[in-house]
């Protein structure tokens, strides 16, 4: 199937999804942006790949306090790769109770489902050095 301006749009809504989900604690609605099965990678972070929907809230209520107050997504880069499945690269900042900041990059496979587009797999990758380390 053809990747049309209207993938380009729900998949983008469904990553700007992610931070209001999150940062509102409905961690239940997780399944309406990840598959059942997805992998959300936080090994830049000390946690290791979590695997579905389930260990995400869990991994989540877990953190308490450490969790962001709010996660912005911003530079949202798609590129379809095959049929229904579309790579997604964007930036993310993570703004914490006490003022701090974090930046990350979320690499993402998104695939179409029945009920609609949905991440697969999520990297997430710390960003700690200027020019990506490469200076």
């Amino acid at each position: 199937m053809a990747f049309t301006a209207d993938d380009r749009t729900e998949i983008t809504e469904l990553i700007s999804l992610h931070g209001h989900l999150c940062d509102s604690g409905d961690l239940d609605r997780l399944g309406e942006l990840f598959t059942p099965d997805v992998v959300y990678d936080v090994s830049d972070f000390g946690g290791g790949p979590l695997l579905g929907v389930a260990a995400c809230a869990e991994a989540a209520r877990a953190l308490g306090d450490l969790n962001p107050v709010g996660h912005h997504v911003t530079n949202i880069v798609l590129t379809e790769t095959a049929g229904d499945r579309v790579r997604a690269c964007s930036k993310g900042l993570g703004v914490n109770a006490d003022g701090t900041v974090g930046s990350v990059t979320y690499e993402d496979t998104v695939v179409r489902t029945p009920r609609g587009w949905r991440i697969s797999h999520r990297t997430v990758r710390a960003h700690r050095t200027p020019l990506g380390g490469r200076v």
